[in-house]
């Protein structure tokens, strides 16, 4: 099993968690599908659960919530960035074009975080470690094992999280089209353009989990009211598909082939 035991270097997706507005059916809906145990948190932290797989922490599912007299963000999973400063990546985030939504807060002992939009309008997390670093697993079936941000700039990304985060981009080896976002050296997650999508959507952060199957894991998810956007299909790095759960966040699932 590929537990996390050291910390995330700056600039690598550490965390994704889902603000659904029925948090309980969405606590349900991946118990079963993947596993994970979880159940609503604290009032003292909007209730927010984070969810484990194997005893080990994989992902947070918490209620859409927004400030009095704001409409509710739509129901989606957020992929979140790691730093080691938390207050200097929100300034970074104004200077490079992009937009604060949420600013720095604490969150308890955890760590501190903030919600901001890149200037392509791509949503994403920062997070500041203090006692929680992250995700435990990666990679295995049910845990997190891909982050990559599509967007219709791909100049204009490219500049702002390498400003931001220190993230360098380059073409993906035998993925036209696609490139490798690398910290240290090392790929941590993928950048496409939009053109290959359909027309109208928006700049964003897709989650990856990993399954055994694609197939049945996509008839489990639509027979539990989910739907498939982009039915399971072969591709470079493994047989993947596109889908949204019930209340419509959207994500990937994918059978990795070995690395």
């Amino acid at each position: 099993m590929p537990e996390v035991t050291d910390p995330y270097v700056p600039g690598t997706p550490c965390w994704v968690d889902l603000m659904a507005d029925d948090q309980q059916a969405a606590l349900d809906f991946y118990r079963d599908l993947f596993g994970w145990q979880g159940e609503i948190g604290p009032a003292e932290f909007g209730g927010y659960a984070v969810c484990t797989l194997n005893g080990k922490a994989v992902a947070g599912i918490g209620p859409t919530m927004a400030p009095e007299g704001m409409p509710k963000p739509p129901v989606a999973w957020t992929t979140h960035l790691c730093t080691d400063d938390a207050d200097a990546a929100q300034r970074a985030v104004t200077e490079a074009g992009g937009t604060v939504l949420v600013p720095v807060m604490d969150v308890g002992t955890t760590g501190r975080m903030q919600i901001v939009a890149d200037p392509t309008g791509a949503v994403f997390g920062i997070w500041q470690a203090v006692d929680f670093a992250g995700a435990e697993i990666v990679g295995e079936p049910g845990a997190l094992v891909w982050n990559d941000l599509h967007t219709g700039d791909l100049p204009a990304a490219t500049a702002f999280y390498r400003a931001v985060l220190g993230i360098e981009v380059t073409p993906m080896e035998g993925a036209e089209g696609y490139f490798s976002l690398n910290v240290g050296g090392r790929s941590v997650g993928g950048m496409a353009n939009l053109d290959n999508e359909p027309p109208g959507t928006p700049p964003h952060w897709l989650a990856y989990f990993a399954v055994e199957n694609p197939d049945s894991t996509v008839d489990q998810l639509v027979k539990k009211g989910g739907k498939a956007l982009l039915p399971p299909f072969d591709m470079v790095a493994g047989r993947m598909a596109v889908v949204a759960d019930p209340q419509g966040a959207v994500f990937a699932v994918i059978a990795p082939l070995p690395m």
